[in-house]
């Protein structure tokens, strides 16, 4: 079975750009992403666009509009606290019963905790632990990574992929 995730906000998407990793996403066994049209408008980078553009044309990740009418009205009411793509994200999950991928840590996550709680949501931290577990790449590698995040102003919040990491060596 297939868990569909949809990713909000960019971060997300922008992160695993940076680093070479968004293709992965295709890769991890299990799930299925998928951005709203709201999001694919927040980003707004040539280069990131490109990235962006090439993975949606291979099918590797998948881009969907808002239609669902109980969605769209959520949308509608989410929009005067929250970002065009984080309420999009949030009503669409909220709607078809999805997880969230997201890295926002104030009223964003709040919200998506409350409306469906923690454990839908996905982080770049918790994508590449899944991604270390289904051995897509080392340890050493998700370190890499997170070097080259951290110096791009992301905070992981962990040391090493190996205090995180049960298990794996």
């Amino acid at each position: 079975m297939t868990t569909r995730v949809v990713v909000t906000d960019s971060c997300v998407l922008i992160n695993l750009i940076h680093v070479g990793r968004l293709a992965f996403l295709e890769q991890l066994p299990g799930y299925e992403f998928v951005i709203p049209d709201h999001v694919y408008k927040e980003v707004t980078d040539h280069e990131q666009r490109s990235v962006l553009d090439e993975v949606l044309a291979q099918g590797k990740l998948k881009k969907e509009p808002l239609t669902d009418l109980a969605a769209i009205e959520l949308y509608a009411n989410l929009r005067g606290r929250l970002g065009s793509g984080e309420s999009a994200c949030l009503a669409m999950a909220v709607s078809t019963g999805w997880m969230i991928a997201s890295d926002e840590r104030r009223l964003f996550r709040r919200e998506v905790v409350a409306r469906i709680g923690e454990d839908r949501l996905l982080t770049t931290v918790r994508i590449y632990v899944l991604a270390i577990e289904a051995g897509l790449l080392t340890i050493e590698q998700a370190d890499q990574d997170k070097d080259e995040l951290e110096r791009r102003r992301f905070k992981t919040g962990v040391a090493s992929f190996r205090d995180v990491v049960k298990g794996r060596g």
